[in-house]
This record gives structure tokens, sequence and C-alpha cells, in this order.
């Protein structure tokens, strides 16, 4: 018996759905299946009947001499169809919901050399190194690139394709033409934020496999779009007979290394915007030790390899792929040799950044090394100059005056993100040049990923690079733009103590002078100072700590924060480098009150109100004022952030203010508040508790109680990443079980208010699965990763207060954590930062150091100041 495959040209059903549900590796699961009844032709005609099984159907010949099967896999194929015009002719889609158009137009070929190079935009960097750039091209375009730089003395060549897109080449005439699918509702806009389970390669041969079985459902056609800004004759059809009439992008690159020896080849998927992932360094860097003469040790008489980058149109990522090109050839053949006008080009943008001038005061050579990274972007600024993107995304920026709607996105929302996304990339491109410099004398002995996570402190500058805040007019409140929002709406009082201490949620740690509360009113100011210096406490000294991130003014002694009207619920962050820029800015804010002298809107804790703020002073003068009284008294402002792990120099100003405190007075009393006297507020007075328990000592640790409850194991904080934490550390056991015995001993003081930090960190985790809305959900995975590194922080911090006591601590938590933890490998397990127990780490953008960084201050409010 012999068997034969058969797939007979079928028509596309009728589905009137375009876009269907796909699985995380980009195949679509809910494709539309063909007629059950759908006829089988058999091609010898004699046959006298067809028998159906469960495998295939089985045709026996009129003579019984002949049996075989029809082997047809494209039936139950369930294949998508789709339309993009309704006049136009419904053809099936590739993915389940993708239409293929033609990868490049003629017109994006601005210097047009596909005639006389083979490519788009194809062009040499400026200076005399062999870096060349280029758009897609052609199979033939490829070749004729090759050629030519072969024929200009070029004898090793390496190739890096940039795309993270899919591309297949279909055959037209002589030649190969390259194709991307895009979706309906951008088709000028590539694929991106791929599923990362599913190579781009994987992909373009799952697309290959369709198209094949697009074609033999449709008489071997099937339908392309060239021109999709017109859509003059479109889609046209082109004839696929076999999977040879397509070629995927490894055939077309990686074909000429059989042919030219001295040829190589690598794909690295660089972002359309913003800097490329840490692993996309990496990537690179391994073609840096793969290939010899790219090494410092290389042999000084062979010249330089060509290095050649190739994206779609050449501009944006083959501009990136150039500059890093320039930077490596600069650490190989020095400085360079650029005309002096370029050398001596002054920058005409205006004033440096601030996050620009921070980064390059603490990297060493900082100003050399974005001196080098600015004569990378001068090189290659032919067709897109990375820092002038910048001040041009700046520039649209503030010349929106009233922000407006686009499809539902903020204007200046959006010309936000493309600004910051230009700073981010400038700002990796000098991180990596720091990175090379020190990495490259060494071969590379430690990857950029893990050389940026000993460097830690630079993920912290990068979460605060929208720094717009700073500058918003102090005549927001008195415009009317903001409202003031008391303390009572902000605050409701759960422990019950307004009506005896006059301020919200205070409470006192037992036996110890630790104490906590809300924003404290003026007339609730006096009442606790009295409460603490009275007969009964007797503390002569006392330090009080506001810890609040976001302005605050006492207006008619009431306490008042400003907010945006429509997010009375949102705080507005201040990127502060140093707490006195807080009180700046507070005291510019309140002059202008008093100046304006107009009736105010106000919200109260039940309605609105018009207001007149007679006497208004910040929180600052508050405490100065009460000094008179009470001269023990010292006011810090040590500003956290609300559920994250404290800032590394947030730990170091908080010992040094209570070391100080104690060496003046062993007895004084430590207070610290926050807007609602919760989160912020317990955060501080468990450091508060450590602190005090290394200078008194420590109490007897208990042993805990078996308990059989559900999730008892992680109620006690034993999380798979704090437990190797633990491992790692100098009698770790101890050190967190005196971490949770300053938790418990904290958390007896607000048990109406529900809120234990190992408790909560569970309870958030779990309570993503009944999360009503994606947002919902994003905001749940945020907060459960960042309390679950506030603990950690608590436990490294103890550990720290342990290793660093016979020094009297005098190198800080900051520097002990990038001299000392990072080199344990600390910040790589904050870097993978996850639940393993219940998922992989590695699946969730937020276990990441730069990504749940920067989440805390992602911006949801209005833009109000300039971006400087």
């Amino acid at each position: 018996m012999g068997t034969s495959a058969s797939a007979v040209p079928q028509s596309a059903p009728v589905a009137p759905t375009y876009k269907e549900g796909r699985h995380g590796n980009g195949v679509p699961k809910g494709r539309r299946s063909l007629s059950p009844h759908q006829a089988v032709s058999v091609h010898n005609g004699k046959a006298k009947s067809i028998i159906t099984n469960k495998v295939a159907p089985v045709v026996i010949t009129y003579n019984c001499r002949e049996e075989f099967q029809i082997h047809d896999e494209l039936q139950p194929a369930n294949y998508s169809v789709g339309r993009i015009f309704e006049k136009m002719p419904e053809h099936y889609l590739v993915l389940g919901e993708c239409f293929m158009v033609q990868d490049v137009y003629i017109r994006a070929d601005v210097l047009n050399t596909i005639g006389s190079y083979g490519a788009p935009n194809f062009r040499k960097a400026k200076g005399n190194y062999p870096l060349f750039g280029m758009g897609q091209p052609s199979l033939n375009g490829f070749t004729q690139v090759l050629k030519r730089l072969q024929s200009e003395g070029y004898e090793e060549i390496i190739f890096l394709c940039v795309r993270e897109e899919p591309v297949v080449f279909l055959r037209l005439e002589k030649d190969f033409i390259p194709y991307t699918p895009r979706r309906r509702e951008n088709l000028h806009e590539n694929l991106h934020d791929l599923d990362k389970e599913v190579t781009t390669e994987q992909l373009e041969l799952t697309i290959r496999k369709e198209l094949c079985d697009f074609a033999k459902l449709s008489e071997n056609k099937f339908y392309v779009y060239n021109d999709i800004e017109h859509f003059k004759n479109e889609p046209q059809s082109v004839s696929i007979l076999s999977e040879e009439d397509i070629f995927v992008t490894e055939e077309v690159y990686k074909r000429p290394l059989f042919t030219m020896p001295s040829y190589r080849y690598y794909r690295i998927p660089l972002p359309m915007e913003g800097a490329p992932l840490e692993e996309i360094f990496d990537e690179f860097v391994s073609v840096l030790k793969d290939n010899p003469n790219l090494s410092v040790m290389r042999d000084l008489s062979r010249p330089l390899p060509a290095l050649l980058f190739s994206c779609q149109v050449g501009v944006g990522r083959t501009n990136l792929g150039l500059i890093l090109g320039s930077l490596v050839f600069h650490h190989l053949k020095g400085a360079p040799d650029l005309p002096r006008v370029e050398k001596t080009r002054q920058d005409t943008h205006g004033p440096e950044f601030q996050l620009i001038q921070m980064l390059t005061s603490r990297l060493p050579q900082g100003q050399q090394l974005q001196e080098e990274v600015d004569y990378a972007i001068a090189m290659c600024s032919d067709m897109h100059n990375i820092k002038d993107a910048i001040y041009e995304n700046k520039r649209k920026l503030e010349g929106i005056g009233e922000d407006y709607q686009i499809q539902g996105s903020s204007t200046k929302g959006y010309f936000l993100q493309r600004t910051l996304q230009s700073l981010e990339r400038y700002i990796y491109l000098i991180v990596f040049n720091s990175y090379l410099h020190e990495q490259y004398p060494l071969a590379f002995t430690m990857s950029f990923s893990r050389w940026l996570c000993d460097h830690a402190w630079i993920y912290r500058l990068l979460s605060n690079m929208d720094l717009s805040e700073l500058s918003a007019p102090a005549n927001l409140v008195s415009s009317g733009t903001r409202v003031l929002v008391s303390s009572e709406y902000l605050a409701p009082d759960l422990l019950s103590t307004v009506k005896d201490m006059k301020v919200a949620n205070f409470r006192r740690v037992p036996k110890m002078p630790v104490y906590g509360m809300a924003q404290p009113s003026s007339e609730a100011l006096s009442v606790v100072l009295s409460y603490l210096t009275g007969q009964k406490r007797k503390h002569s000294s006392i330090l009080w700590v506001n810890l609040q991130e976001e302005l605050v003014l006492v207006g008619n002694g009431q306490i008042y924060t400003p907010r945006e009207p429509a997010c009375l619920e949102h705080p507005i962050l201040l990127c502060v480098q140093h707490s006195n820029q807080l009180n700046e800015l507070e005291m510019a804010v309140k002059e202008d009150i008093l100046q304006s002298q107009k009736w105010m809107e106000v919200i109260l804790e039940q309605d609105k109100q018009m207001r007149m703020l007679k006497c208004c002073l910040t929180v600052e003068e508050l405490f100065t004022q009460k000094k008179a009284t009470y001269p023990g008294l010292i006011y810090k402002r040590i500003p956290l952030s609300e559920c994250c792990a404290p800032r590394e120099e947030v730990f170091d100003q908080l010992l040094e203010a209570m070391k100080s405190g104690l060496a003046e007075d062993p007895s004084s009393a430590f207070v610290f508040n926050c807007d609602n006297g919760k989160d912020r507020t317990t955060a501080a007075m468990v450091l508060a508790v450590l602190t005090l328990w290394h200078f008194n000592g420590f109490p007897e640790i208990t042993e805990d109680e078996i308990v059989s409850v559900p999730d008892a194991k992680y109620t006690k904080g034993e999380f798979e990443v704090v437990m190797r934490v633990v491992r790692l550390l100098p009698d770790g056991l101890r050190i967190k079980k005196e971490v949770d015995m300053a938790l418990d001993i904290v958390s007896e003081t607000m048990t109406p208010m529900h809120y234990h930090l190992r408790e909560i960190i569970i309870c958030s985790y779990r309570q993503i699965k009944t999360a009503k809305t994606g947002a919902e959900s994003q905001w749940l995975e945020l907060r459960s990763r960042q309390y679950l590194e506030r603990y950690l922080y608590l436990i490294l911090f103890n550990s720290y207060l342990h290793l660093e006591k016979k020094d009297s601590w005098r190198r800080p938590f900051s520097v002990w954590m990038l001299q000392v933890a990072a080199k344990a490998g600390i910040y790589a397990i904050l870097n993978q930062l996850g639940f393993s127990e219940f998922e992989n780490p590695k699946d969730n953008s937020l276990a990441s150091l730069r990504v749940r960084w920067q989440q805390h201050n992602t911006r949801s409010l209005p833009i109000r100041g300039e971006f400087i």
C-alpha cells in the first residue's frame, strides 16, 4: 500500500472577524476551520469509493488494486481571514491577524543608494573608521552590498542586523523582496514587544509555513500590499509554489558564510525607541569577544574589520548601532579623525540636563566619557542625531500650551515619553562607554548587565529622569489649577487618636522612645510636644523626622497638600536630591498664596469649601516656631517613597540623624510622620527600633510558635528570594529574626490598620488573581514586589548594622551596599526579584531593577513644569 500527500486548492471561508486571540508564542489560537463537508478531489478519475477514518480519507480504486491515504493537514488548520477595506478581497491573515506589507518603499531611500549600493540609505560614518549603515536590502541588493565592500578592500566584514520584527523575502522575478507582517490598525508600524519565548527566527519560519499553506488553499497565490499610502491596485497577488519561493532572514544573511571565510553575521534586536535592555548590550559584547580582530590584544598589523549595521530604513536603530561601533573603534584605534569643525562644535542646545550632570559627576572621568559619546554621535549623524532628538522632543513638549487628547492619549504625555526615551538612550551610551573603559582592557571578564547591577546607583538615577515637577510654577494653587487637600481628607484616623492627641494615628512602640503619626497641624504639634516633654515621659531631646516627599503647607493652622483636582488620591511626587529643595518649593507656593490673597477651593474631610489663607507657613517654619518653646526639638526632612524600599541614602540620613541625637542625649525621643502615619512611618519606626537595639542591646528572641494556617510560611517572610539572601549573610537567620521581631513590635501599635509588612507582601500577591482590571493587576504586581524589596532592605540594613558596628558605622550604608553587598551578588538577586515559588521571575519585567524602580515614578498626572 502506498501513500500520497495531496492538498487541493480551496476557497477561503467567510469570516466576519479580523482579529483573533493569540497564544503567547505569536501563533493564533482561534483560527477558523474550513468546512468539514468540503469535497475531496482525487486525481484518478476512476475512483470508486472513499472511506473516511480518523486519520485521513482512504481511497480504493474501481478494481480494488490500488489503495492510498490522502494526508490533508490544511483542513483542521482554522486559519483566519480578513480584509483591510470593505471593497477589497478577503484573504488569509498571517499569525491570525496580520497583513504582509512591503518592507521598504522607494521614498524611504533618502540617500538614493539602492541603485549604486543595493540597499537604501547606505553610508559610511564620518572619520576613518570602517563603519557602515544601511536599510533593509533585497536578496540581490545584499549580495551587491557585500561585493561593493569587498571591492573597496574590506576583507573582514561583520554584519549586524538590528531588527526585532520578523521579515520574510518573497520571490519576485529574479530577486527576493522583503515583506513584514503588520496589524490592520497600524499598517505603517512593525510588530514589536514580541514574545520572548519565541525567537524572531522561529516566528519567520512560522510565517513561511503559513504562507505556503495559504497559497495551497488559494491556487498557489497570496495577497500582499505594496502601497499602503493610496492602496492603488492593492492588494497584489504573488505566486508561491513551494517554500523555495520564500526566504527567511537567516537564509539571506547566513549563506555568505560559505563563500566568504571572513564574513560574520549576528542578529541583535535594538528597540525602536529608548535604550536597549542590558541583555542586548551583553549580546553586542559577545560579538566583540567572538572576533579576535575586535580585541585589544588584536594583531595591529591587520586592518580593523568593517562593521555593517542594518535596520528597516537605516535610520534610528542603525544609527544607534553605528554609535556603538564607533565607541568600540575608539577603544581599539584611538580618537576618531574628525574635521576640526566637528571637534570644536559648541553645543547650542542650552544648559545640560540635570540628570546628565549628576551622572557624569559620579562616573570616573565622566566628562571625558560624555565627550567621547558626543564625538561618536557626530560621526554617525548623517541621517539622525540622537542628542538633537532629545532637545527636539523637549521643544515640542514645551511648545504645547494646553494639553489635548489624540486617540485618547495626552499629547504632552506622548512627547514627554519621547523625550524620556531619547534621553535614556543617550544616558545608556555614556554608561556603556564607562563599561568599555573598565572592561575592554580586562577582556570583558564581567557582562554589562552584571556590571550595571554592581553600579545600581545608575538605576536609581534613571528612576528620576522626569524632574519637570521641580520647575512647576508656584502659582498653580492660587490660579486654581491645583487645589489644597486637607490632612483630614487624606489621613483617616484608624487608631482614633485625634480626640486625645489632635493628630491621626498617633502611636508608640512599647517600652521604646519611638513614636509615629500622621502629619500634625499646628495645634496637634503643640499637644504632641507637650505630651513628650511632660512629667511622665520627660523627653528633653526630640528628633522629629518628616518623611513626606510631596509639598505640605500649614494654612490657618491646618495641614494642606496641593493635588490635581481630577486626581485627588494621587500624590504629586518630587524627585529631589536634597530635602532643602522641598522647603524652597514650599516657600515659593506659600509666598504666592499670601501675595494673591484669593479665595481658594480646599478639600476638607466631607466637602469642598472656599477659604482665604491669611496665615500660611511651611512645615519647617512651623517647627522653627515650636523650637522657641521646646529647645530640645530637632527637625529633619528625610523624604521616603510610599511602599518602596527606601533609597540607600535614606538609610544613611536616618542613621546619621539618630546617631547625632543619641550622642546628644541617650534618652532622646524619635518621632516620625508621613501623610497618614501608616506606610512610610511604619518603615521608619522599624529602622529606628533596629538602630536603638544596636545601641542598647537586643531583647531575647523567642522561638516561633507552630502555626497551621494557610500561607503561614510566607506570613513569616520565608520567601525563596528572602531565604537566598539570608543564606548569603553572616548569621543570616538571626538577622532575619531580629527584623521580624522589630516588625512585630511595631505592628502591635497599629492593629486596627491591618498593616504588617510580611503579611501585606503575600496578600498583595494573592490579590493579583482577583484583580478586576489589567491596570489593577499591574498595580498589585508592582506593589507586591516593592513590599518584598522593602523587607529585603530591612534585613540588609540590619546586617550592615551588625557588620559595621565595630567601626561605629563610619562607612555609610549606601557605600557598604556598593562595596560589599554588590560584590556578594545582592543587586544581582534584586535584579531577579519575584515570587519564584509561584512563577518564573524572568517572565515579569518588574523583576528587574531598571523597570521596577522606574515604575514607581511613572507619571499619570498632567505635566506642569519644564523638562530640565
